[in-house]
């Protein structure tokens, strides 16, 4: 991914606080938004952020996401400086939802299932410490349905004899939007169909403290078996209610 995007850089703005372009391509809605009381947000690293952003603007009930860099220490880090690996940073999407419609449960469960969090400092072909699997919360009150789930999930791994989970979680302060080109990539036109998650076709079931709020025909929009699935996808959000 890293080679291709030269090119692209070389007439793109790279100033990631710019606002001009907080306008969501698919979602119509602010990616820059602060959450209000009916809502929250949380930060998800599953690879390249490209693919991982659409997995979520997909599911119902999800107002807004962006991508960005979070995790690590450089202050506002350029896409550069974050594929050197020395800013600490991971690729990540943060995503804002409508606690009314979705749980967080369901967030979880696309995580989980999106990506293989038992690959350390890397997704399918990309390698690097940017494109580690992470959590990153803000809100305290998460934290013990986010272990309950990963606490679930390598039970359901060990069930096929698969590794350990390496997905870091943590509280964050920060979180600093990624260059405008980023941003929903794979709706935008003429770009690269690329995805490098390679999900290990488990499914997360119930666990201790989910709340389920999404209808099994949502996740059946969702077919792990197909390499690169939501690249084989449309970018319209699913409907909950049909």
């Amino acid at each position: 991914m890293f080679k291709f995007l030269k090119r692209i850089m070389n007439n793109e703005e790279v100033n990631s606080t710019n606002d001009a372009y907080s306008f969501h391509r698919i979602l119509k809605t602010d990616i820059k938004k602060d959450p209000n009381i009916q809502e929250d947000e949380i930060i998800f690293g599953c690879g390249c952020f490209w693919g991982a952003e659409k997995c979520f603007w997909k599911l119902p009930g999800v107002i807004t996401t962006s991508v960005g860099y979070a995790g690590g220490e450089k202050y506002n880090p350029t896409y550069y400086e974050v594929c050197s690996g020395l800013t600490g940073h991971s690729e990540v999407v943060r995503v804002i939802w409508d606690k009314r419609e979705i749980d967080i449960s369901d967030l979880l469960k696309m995580f989980w299932e999106c990506h293989d969090p038992t690959q350390k400092n890397r997704q399918g072909n990309d390698m690097g410490s940017q494109y580690r699997s992470a959590i990153y919360y803000k809100n305290e009150n998460n934290l013990e349905i986010i272990l309950a789930s990963k606490e679930q999930y390598q039970k359901e791994l060990n069930k096929e004899n698969l590794g350990l989970i390496e997905t870091e979680i943590k509280m964050i302060d920060e979180y600093f939007y990624a260059e405008q080109y980023h941003q929903q990539y794979l709706a935008s036109a003429g770009s690269r169909q690329y995805c490098s998650a390679s999900p290990t076709k488990v499914k997360l079931g119930v666990f201790t403290g989910n709340n389920y709020k999404l209808k099994d025909h949502v996740w059946e929009n969702f077919n792990w078996e197909v390499d690169k699935c939501v690249l084989r996808s449309g970018n319209n959000p699913i409907k909950n209610n049909i």
